[in-house]
């Protein structure tokens, strides 16, 4: 069995609610679990930054359409990373507001310097990242 180690963190009391709140829609035992399996995520997500494996994902954003050349910026993104995207949907989502959904294939810290470009411009409201493996070298 794996030697455990004990620490202690503080927290603020509604940010620790919070969490409680988490804990208990996702089912886990305690926040040792929890906490263990939110640790493994960043790590994950840490190491497929600085990965050159093959990905593919999708990058999910909603942005304010009326932000003065946004849109402009978006596309001249896209182009400037066209080998990297499959394909792209728009959709309104209501007056103000556009979501993009970009389906895109390639290495994967490139994948997350293009979603990290768009995430950073000015009126992108949200910006969500999913990659997956090709499944090489699972096995079957």
């Amino acid at each position: 069995m794996e030697e455990l180690a004990r620490f202690g963190v503080s927290i603020p009391k509604e940010l620790l609610k919070a969490f409680d709140n988490y804990i208990e829609r996702k089912h886990y035992a305690n926040r040792s679990e929890a906490i263990r399996d939110l640790i493994r995520q960043k790590l994950v997500e840490e190491e497929w930054k600085e990965s050159k494996e093959e990905v593919v994902g999708v990058i999910t954003y909603l942005y304010d359409h009326h932000k003065r050349e946004l849109a402009e910026k978006i596309i001249d993104l896209q182009h400037d990373h066209y080998q990297k995207i499959i394909t792209t949907q728009h959709i309104h989502v209501d007056h103000h507001r556009c979501l993009e959904v970009v389906l895109v294939r390639g290495r994967a810290n490139e994948i997350k310097e293009l979603a990290d470009k768009i995430q950073s411009l000015k009126g992108v409201l949200h910006l969500n990242l999913a990659l997956t493996t090709l499944g090489k070298s699972l096995p079957t």
